[in-house]
């Protein structure tokens, strides 16, 4: 799936079938559902799960919680805007790139 098709997906009910738990947690996020967004990357194992969580508490606004969570995914806070990041991190997951 590319990051077109993914974006494209955010129109539906549910996210499409056989995303894994951190893009799953990202397409909730872009349908604006925090709390569902965080419950999925809370409970996924793994740097892509850390980065996706780590996204997410810095569109809460909640930085220190932020900066643990991008420390546990290898890579440094963002400073892109949240739709940039979140378009990344969509991308880079997609293309199977993540750490």
């Amino acid at each position: 799936m590319d990051l077109a098709t993914f974006t494209d997906s955010l129109g539906e009910a549910e996210p499409p079938a056989g995303l894994s738990r951190p893009l799953q947690a990202l397409w909730w996020a872009g349908r604006g559902d925090w709390g569902r967004a965080h419950g999925l990357a809370q409970a996924a194992p793994g740097p892509e799960a850390a980065w996706v969580h780590a996204h997410l508490h810095r569109e809460e606004g909640d930085l220190g919680n932020a900066n643990f969570w991008y420390s546990r995914a290898g890579r440094p806070m963002s400073g892109d805007s949240l739709e940039q990041e979140w378009r990344a991190i969509a991308a880079e997951l997609l293309a199977g790139r993540g750490r």
